[in-house]
């Protein structure tokens, strides 16, 4: 077991790595920054100077180089727009986003399992048809589209909700049920796919047969099973929000870390931008490992091979 998780910490490391490299050379094609540092009608001596002051005057591979040593140590340069540690700036905006993507994450768990359970367990029912057309019109609605049309209903028309913003439980509504839409549709629609598979198993049959009640036979013999492909979908919807919804941030004025990125790619502010991605990468990876540990946990013979 040991000698699995550690391969899987040396793997996502490589993903890390090539993910930031990845980062820093397409960056260098977005533009020179120092244009839009310095004033309109700046002569080439004032661009030279802010130039080699913030180290772009060096050859690429250098400039690369410099960049590996200190992201190794948590540093990777000062803002060019906020004019402080990169990492900093980011990591201020995490609270925003974890705060957005768990709330999100929690109702579409709780909506989507319930619905995903209810539509396997009445197969053929009108439950389940309308469990499964809403699950499917969920997941086909784009998420701006969405978002817009809850300000207008909510907000505009109704006055309940404040339109976007962060501050207070209120501004948190809106965002959030856009999010957990599409969650709780994923997550419906493959919990019930995969309820629907355990329950034609022969330890199933077996365990109704012997006379145990449905509540466990439920519990510890269909959900628990029919949970291990959902947890890998939970850990991808979870690391994917955690870096950001950017549309979403987007329409309802959200500071968070994928709304930052836009705008530092905006202003070209390459430290701010390759601190953001390294942070996510970071976040897809632990979360990867937490679902390799769920795994082991949901299904003993996992951890039995490792």
């Amino acid at each position: 077991m040991t000698r699995y998780f550690a391969g899987k910490l040396g793997e996502a490391l490589i993903a890390i790595w090539g993910v930031v490299t990845i980062v820093f050379f397409v960056t260098r094609f977005l533009g020179d920054p120092v244009a839009l540092l310095l004033p309109v009608g700046a002569s080439p001596e004032q661009m030279q100077a802010l130039s080699a002051e913030l180290g772009l005057d060096q050859p690429i591979w250098r400039q690369y180089i410099t960049f590996l040593a200190q992201a190794l140590t948590g540093d990777f340069g000062q803002s060019f727009q906020f004019g402080r540690p990169a990492i900093g700036v980011v990591l201020e905006r995490m609270p925003a986003t974890i705060q957005l993507a768990l709330t999100a994450i929690v109702l579409g768990v709780l909506i989507g399992g319930t619905a995903g359970a209810i539509a396997a367990m009445r197969r053929g029912s009108v439950a389940e048809f309308v469990v499964m057309t809403l699950a499917l019109l969920g997941q086909a609605t784009p998420v701006f589209w969405l978002g817009i049309m809850l300000i207008l209903l909510f907000a505009v028309d109704l006055g309940w909700l404040p339109t976007g913003g962060y501050g207070s439980p209120a501004n948190l509504v809106l965002p959030a049920l856009t999010l957990a839409v599409f969650v709780s549709a994923s997550i419906a629609r493959l919990f019930r796919s995969s309820m629907l598979d355990v329950l034609k198993e022969d330890y199933v049959r077996t365990a109704r047969a012997k006379g145990l009640m449905p509540a466990t036979v439920f519990t510890w013999h269909v959900a628990r099973n029919a949970l291990i492909p959902v947890v890998t979908m939970i850990g991808i919807l979870t690391g994917e929000l955690l870096g950001g919804s950017v549309v979403t941030e987007t329409v309802f004025a959200w500071p968070g870390v994928g709304r930052l990125i836009v705008q530092a790619i905006e202003t070209k502010d390459f430290p701010v931008i390759q601190a953001g991605v390294a942070l996510i990468a970071a976040i897809y990876v632990a979360t990867n490992l937490i679902v390799d540990l769920l795994y082991a946990l949901l299904d003993p013979r996992i951890k039995g091979s490792a």
